[in-house]
């Protein structure tokens, strides 16, 4: 076997030509909060980005966000800030998601938003339909889908190795002890289920489906403030069952267990996080664990897809599909408007 170097191409270079292929997508981001730096940060590891401008409602801040990020631009007007950028990053509010999300499509920008997309079905099938209409790219961040243990993971539960899946009880929670902070106001959406509710959520709704026969929930709420601190989502699907609990106010192992009639898997705390599971049956010797990295923050792999899906790639669409969005957002609506839902002390 012979090895032959041939000669470069006089004056065409192999980045110009992966660049053509794929253009930079110059991208902006909507809000200037704790994610807003991390987004930033993980944005390095992913190639043809640059984040260009950020805005937010309250010039000093967003003026101080951009100096200390090395951004060229910054805004307090949204429409001018959409006038610079092809794509946007959304991570302000919860309350605000939808609007926001929704003047970007229709400016026709591809909307990367922070989860939860939408706090109703209806506002989420809106959002997806004028992204179709403008075609332009619409995905919802939420950093789990995107991991690639997870992805192994799903592929795994539905592989039948387990055999068949009864029962998936997820839980994630976290202490927030300041009732002056933003998951506690019920003004901008705050409270439990919306803050972290969409995690344990979507691992319901991807490994059993998007169409439970009966929802129902248990909350405790916060006296002050009356936002929820502790909530428990209770799915019954045709052949299996399933729990989603998420707390702010109270605090419970972060794990993931996804009951089989063969086996299970089990996925420590931070199951959404995911870096190991194991897939355990009743002779402990056909035990096996499974490792993948879990890089940085876990921004670069939505980052990455959400980029992939504007140049073209459809892979992405299966790993947090239109329908797993609107699920959870309809699970949303329903706490929010009080669906089957009974309050403990």
């Amino acid at each position: 076997c012979e090895v032959v170097y041939l000669e470069r191409t006089k004056g065409v270079s192999s980045t110009d030509l992966r660049s053509a292929r794929n253009p930079i997508v110059y991208m902006g981001i909507a809000g200037h909060g704790r994610i807003a730096g991390r987004f930033l940060r993980e944005s390095k590891y992913v190639s043809n980005i640059e984040i260009t401008a950020v805005f937010g409602r309250n010039k000093e801040r967003v003026r101080r966000f951009a100096e200390s990020h090395a951004l060229l631009e910054y805004d307090t007007e949204y429409e001018q800030f959409l006038d610079r950028v092809h794509a946007v990053y959304i991570a302000v509010p919860h309350h605000l998601h939808y609007e926001m999300a929704r003047r970007a499509l229709l400016r026709g920008k591809h909307v990367l938003c922070e989860k939860p997309l939408a706090l109703a079905r209806e506002e989420a099938e809106e959002l997806f339909r004028i992204a179709a209409e403008k075609g332009v790219v619409l995905l919802e961040a939420l950093k789990t889908a995107f991991c690639p243990a997870f992805q192994q993971l799903t592929s795994l539960a539905g592989s039948g190795v387990i055999g068949s899946i009864k029962a998936v009880d997820a839980t994630f929670t976290k202490l927030i002890e300041d009732e002056t902070a933003r998951e506690y106001d019920p003004m901008q959406a705050g409270g439990a289920w919306t803050e972290l509710g969409s995690y344990p959520a979507f691992a319901v709704g991807k490994l059993l489906g998007t169409d439970p026969r009966r929802v129902r929930f248990v909350t405790c709420r916060n006296s002050h403030t009356g936002v929820d601190v502790f909530t428990r989502a209770e799915f019954l699907y045709s052949n299996a069952v399933a729990t989603a609990t998420a707390a702010i106010g109270a605090k419970q192992e972060g794990d993931l267990c996804i009951t089989g009639t063969e086996g299970y898997i089990y996925v420590p705390a931070p199951w959404w996080k995911t870096e190991m599971f194991e897939v355990r049956f009743e002779d402990s010797r056909l035990n096996r664990k499974y490792f993948a990295n879990f890089e940085g923050d876990g921004l670069r792999y939505e980052l990455g897809v959400f980029l992939r899906l504007i140049h073209g790639c459809h892979h992405g669409n299966r790993l947090l599909t239109r329908e797993d969005s609107m699920f959870m957002a309809d699970v949303a609506s329903r706490f929010r408007h009080g669906c089957c839902v009974e309050e403990i002390s």
